[in-house]
């Protein structure tokens, strides 16, 4: 994809299935990637994979963000592009959970990148240039049963995307966001479990995905790495979904 060669960019939750998938393709463009991961040991390893850039930080505090992000910049330059894709559930129908839960969900799916885009974009304003993408969720846009306060925060991340889209349009900025749908990863594999149970609900997912397989971490990476080229530079405010077709929106 053109334009993405040289380019400075930063991945949060790096150090995931999904995340690290994003980074190595990045990498494969030439960019030089920032593996922003709470699991420091996770994303040092990513990162000596791909010759790129680690950092453990919280991304749910905003003080932290902004050393961690100045960090990073003062060994690679600017940041170019910005992928908000750390996130974390736990399955629970909504009236068993508790606040406790909600301010944990709230900190890593909704207010993590609400720091990260706020500090990262005061300077791409400045610099009149970048890309955002930022990794919601098809429970976001359709609800999900067990996700209540998941679905919500990232029903928040589709707005929040449109939203500063519009604001910085003029600056040369664009935002979009990314919808997996079921994605073979660490917490779809805890949910489902190894049991028989497990294995009816991935029969059931599979049997409800028109492509009849759940998603791959890989089957991300492809359609980020094209919202940040230049390739798709008058694209802005959109939200797409990568889900084999489960969801369909007109």
């Amino acid at each position: 994809m053109r334009g993405l060669e040289g380019k400075n960019v930063i991945v949060t939750g790096g150090a995931g299935a999904i995340g690290s998938a994003i980074c190595r393709r990045f990498a494969g463009y030439g960019a030089r990637v920032g593996v922003f991961d709470k699991n420091l040991d996770g994303a040092t390893k990513v990162a000596e994979e791909i010759k790129g850039y680690a950092s453990g930080v919280d991304i749910a505090d905003y003080e932290a963000v902004g050393s961690a992000i100045a960090q990073f910049e003062r060994a690679a330059g600017p940041t170019d592009i910005l992928v908000n894709n750390a996130g974390w559930d736990r399955f629970a129908n909504f009236v068993d959970t508790t606040p406790d839960l909600w301010d944990q969900l709230i900190a890593i799916n909704l207010r993590g990148p609400l720091n990260m885009s706020h500090v990262v974009l005061k300077g791409m304003v400045a610099r009149g240039s970048g890309r955002m993408v930022n990794i919601a969720s098809d429970a976001g846009r359709v609800g999900s049963s067990q996700e209540a306060v998941y679905s919500a925060c990232k029903g928040g991340i589709i707005a929040f995307t449109k939203t500063v889209a519009r604001e910085v349009a003029r600056k040369g900025i664009t935002l979009n966001a990314v919808c997996p749908g079921p994605t073979d990863t660490p917490l779809l594999a805890a949910v489902a479990g190894d049991d028989e149970r497990g294995q009816k609900v991935r029969a059931a997912l599979v049997s409800a995905i028109p492509m009849k397989r759940v998603g791959q971490p890989e089957d991300i990476p492809g359609i980020v790495c094209f919202l940040t080229s230049d390739d798709a530079g008058f694209i802005t405010g959109q939200t797409i979904s990568v889900s084999g077709g489960l969801t369909m929106h007109g």
